[in-house]
């Protein structure tokens, strides 16, 4: 890989600057309450919330992990983007209107308000394991990779006569930049950060798919490098072809497959077709809908309005992310193909842009690469301190806190949870699989009961406390039976993490169901309308916007046909693998 120029290394660097700068000059306000602190007041504009969405979103998992899957999988793994559509459609019609009206600070808060504490202290707890497991020691790991490989650091660097790894080193020099706003300046200085961060993101990443693309090419343009690139991903050339049949049995069972059809078999590895058609209604739900770090920022929506327009402009930029985070991976196939090494494989991105940038906009680039990893990090670490501070803290330990206390024990929280993270993220490496694998198969185990429950619990008000109180655990269980049992002793197809999640997420509804059944109906209050959907006067679908041009149901028909042109555009009707 090409070494850094000293003039990288200042925009590089510069662009950090930058950034803590802006966190701390948008967080400098006076921080009075939680709310002020948690939710910057309730005052986030729709682009802001959109952005800060998509900021969250687009990470380490993203930028290293996706594209190196991409690079693995083929065009496949574009579904984490384009399956969005039928969660945000949950999102904006089911959950904001009864998130936004019950006022309350967090995902677990409403699940005690729909069903019990013992609901609200599950969820919890589960949530601050998985934002430190499968979030930011995942995200830090991944970061420090790519540090590694693009200042091509040695394994080791000895300071003070101390060996220490460099690995550990990113990790801590990530950390300490994310948390320091975001610990000073709570959610505000995290939303607005984002905006900047994406803006960049996005810019980059186009610039980088656009250099891919001329780079295949060779001096003939961009429309003779996505030829190339099509061609070879489809197997056009010996080395291309040898990698795809070299990986096909292990990733669908077969001499060869297509990496350029979106629909894969249902012994697809990673992406059966099954999980593309049902897997939105477990790890999705819970991934958009419910887990804090992401719906945060629809909480600190100005209104109902600006929050579900928010999610309609993250909806519209999902539609157009596989361009920076797919297909680079699949341009990096088409000029080396067959590595398999998955720490080779996750620097693709970083090797991309040292190999085809000049210098100075390498330095921009990978610093708005490592931004992104930031906003998940400075997000994370927001959603957690809220989580421990308000629902574990306030709820069960000391419910008569003052404000101002709570907003002293979120930055202390936070900065726990951060070295904590810190000291967890060097061991991702052991792991294998990749970064992108090691966290969507985390999502699998916890995603499903959750998912379950919040859902059935706002369409259905019969949903009872004790009914939910038993599924939480129970699909927990359930999700590693299937996979520590079933799938590693009784049945050998159908292994795939997602289709796991499938599964356990139909086993959580047929328990909540069934057992609130056979138990007493939940309280009026538990069943208000500001808690379960009323199927007689259908609020949640009024007071929309207008004039048209305002129209949230307007906007999300548009998004709709955008993702039906996407996935109908890679179905396999019209690119097929070479003879």
């Amino acid at each position: 890989m090409t070494r850094l120029s000293g003039f990288d290394t200042v925009i590089f660097c510069g662009y950090f600057v930058v950034l803590v700068g802006l966190g701390f000059l948008v967080g400098r306000t006076k921080k009075r309450s939680s709310e002020d602190y948690f939710l910057a007041g309730r005052s986030l504009p729709w682009y802001v919330v959109g952005s800060s969405f998509i900021g969250s979103n687009i990470s380490t998992e993203h930028f290293i992990g996706m594209i190196a899957a991409a690079y693995t999988y083929g065009i496949c793994v574009a579904q984490w983007e384009w399956g969005n559509i039928f969660a945000f459609s949950v999102l904006i019609w089911f959950f904001i209107p009864f998130l936004l009206s019950s006022r309350v600070f967090t995902a677990p808060e409403f699940l005690e308000r729909r069903y019990n504490a013992a609901c609200r202290l599950f969820f919890a707890v589960l949530t601050v394991l998985a934002n430190i497991t499968a979030f930011l020691a995942a995200v830090l790991y991944a970061a420090a990779v790519g540090l590694k490989a693009v200042f091509a650091w040695p394994d080791t660097v000895f300071i003070a006569g101390i060996e220490v790894s460099t690995l550990a080193l990113g990790v801590v020099g990530m950390g300490i930049v994310a948390g320091s706003y975001a610990i000073y300046g709570g959610l505000r200085s995290v939303a607005w950060t984002d905006v900047f961060q994406v803006i960049v993101m996005v810019l980059g990443g186009i610039m980088v798919t656009l250099l891919g693309l001329s780079y295949l090419g060779d001096g003939a343009g961009l429309l003779a490098g996505w030829d190339v690139m099509i061609a070879r991903n489809l197997g056009e050339g010996a080395p291309w072809k040898a990698a795809i049949d070299s990986a096909a049995q292990e990733i669908v069972g077969r001499d060869h497959y297509n990496r350029l059809q979106v629909f894969q078999p249902i012994s697809h590895t990673m992406v059966p077709w099954p999980g593309i058609l049902l897997g939105w209604l477990s790890v999705s739900i819970w991934y958009n809908c419910i887990n804090q770090f992401m719906i945060q920022r629809v909480f600190a929506a100005k209104d109902e309005w600006h929050a579900r327009m928010g999610i309609l402009f993250a909806g519209f930029m999902k539609i157009f992310m596989p361009l920076i985070v797919v297909v680079p991976g699949l341009i990096y196939f088409a000029m080396e193909p067959g590595l398999t090494d998955s720490q080779q494989v996750d620097q693709t991105y970083a090797v991309l842009v040292t190999k085809l940038l000049h210098t100075g906009l390498r330095g921009l680039l990978l610093a708005a690469l490592f931004g992104a990893i930031q906003s998940t990090i400075d997000s994370v670490l927001n959603s957690t301190s809220t989580i421990i501070t308000l629902d574990i803290h306030k709820k069960f330990i000391n419910p008569e806190a003052s404000e101002e206390s709570l907003v002293k024990m979120g930055k202390w929280i936070s900065a726990a949870v951060l070295i904590l993270a810190m000291a967890i993220a060097p061991f991702i490496g052991l792991l294998g699989h990749g970064v992108f694998y090691y966290i969507q198969n985390l999502y699998a185990y916890f995603a499903p009961p959750f998912a379950a429950v919040f859902l059935i619990g706002i369409l259905w008000k019969r949903a009872t406390p004790i009914a939910a109180t038993i599924t939480i655990p129970a699909g927990i269980a359930f999700g590693f039976f299937l996979e520590f049992v079933v799938f590693r002793y009784w049945i050998e197809s159908g292994t795939a993490f997602t289709l796991r999640s499938v599964y356990n997420w139909l086993f959580c509804v047929a328990v909540l169901v069934l057992v609130s059944l056979v138990t007493p109906p939940p309280p009026p209050e538990k069943t208000t309308d500001k808690v379960t959907i009323n199927w007689r006067t259908l609020a949640a679908f009024k007071d929309l916007g207008s004039p048209w041009y305002r129209n949230v149901g307007f906007w999300w028909v548009v998004f709709a046909l955008g993702i039906v042109a996407c996935y109908a555009a890679f179905s396999g009707l019209f690119l097929t693998p070479r003879a």
